[in-house]
């Protein structure tokens, strides 16, 4: 029994998380996709990387992906540990 609800939260947790995964490194890059205002674009290159909007606004998500990411291979591994519990 211990061994099914490992397998089964396991793969719970991979399948959400990697799809939340999924979903904020798509939204890191749609930052960094568009041209934006030319005015804006000019004032955003004179001041330093890190004090970009569109560095800040795709560093944010891509740190949320990678931790749902590890929690998807935490999922994985209660899903090996249920296999083995089995």
């Amino acid at each position: 029994m211990l061994g099914v609800t490992l397998t089964a939260c396991g793969l719970v947790a991979a399948t959400f998380c990697t799809w939340r995964g999924y979903a904020n490194a798509r939204a890191a890059l749609l930052s960094l996709v568009g041209d934006g205002e030319p005015t804006r674009a000019s004032i955003e290159a004179n001041r330093p990387i890190l004090a970009r909007t569109r560095v800040r606004r795709f560093v944010r998500p891509v740190v949320a992906a990678m931790l749902w990411l590890a929690i998807a291979m935490y999922g994985l591994l209660m899903v090996s540990l249920g296999g083995a519990a089995a």
